[in-house]
């Protein structure tokens, strides 16, 4: 998945968020988008993903040759983030089958193999308000890392993650996402995001 950015800018009230950002995600890229706490990535990251619009400027998605309609981009990405809430009363095996009813499973993975990567021990039918924060975050990340998606949105992927998660969330990236265009929003750029061969400083378009 490439995606252009045109003179993108976003406004609340009166108030520039950012302004004026010209970029270009490409094709099967690891980029990423690095800031302060309240420097405006999250909302960058929605507007790439589609669930808010800009002030200014034209987004536009490209996949093998073709233009992907904004209304269809949905379809074509998985997200992660700190405002992405789990349905509390399913068991974890619940939400692999809730989430894989509308989004394809990667080639040579199944919903088994979904649980068993995790590293959670016999607890396929515990209920997610049961789980520690951490264990949640594994949740979101292997649910969207195993979708067979062209572009993976991650928004401060290692929250709520020890030393183990951090090193169990580098690893699956480094698997999972080959071939694939990744977008990590960080502000911790050598624990969650040095890796990337792109970066984008949200802060560089402040008004």
């Amino acid at each position: 998945m490439e995606i252009r950015l045109e003179k993108i800018g976003k406004k609340f009230n009166t108030e520039w968020i950012f302004r004026n950002i010209d970029f270009v995600f490409e094709e099967n890229s690891v980029t990423a988008v690095l800031g302060r706490n309240g420097s405006g990535k999250s909302t960058f990251l929605q507007i790439l993903c589609g669930s808010l619009l800009p002030t200014t400027g034209t987004v536009s998605y490209h996949h093998r040759g073709k233009t992907i309609p904004d209304t269809e981009i949905f379809r074509h990405l998985a997200l992660v983030a700190p405002y992405q809430e789990l349905i509390e009363e399913f068991t974890l095996k619940e939400v692999v089958d809730f989430h894989f009813a509308f989004k394809r499973i990667l080639p040579g993975y199944d919903k088994k193999k979904v649980i068993g990567i995790l590293g959670f021990d016999n607890i396929g039918r515990k209920h997610i308000r049961q789980f520690s924060s951490g264990m949640k975050q594994r949740v979101k990340l292997i649910l969207a890392l195993l979708s067979d998606v062209p572009l993976l949105l991650l928004d401060e992927p290692t929250m709520n993650l020890d030393a183990a998660g951090i090193e169990w969330y580098r690893q699956m990236v480094s698997e999972l996402s080959k071939d694939r265009t990744l977008v990590i929003c960080s502000n911790q750029h050598q624990t969650e995001s040095n890796f990337a061969k792109k970066s984008l400083m949200i802060e560089d378009f402040k008004t």
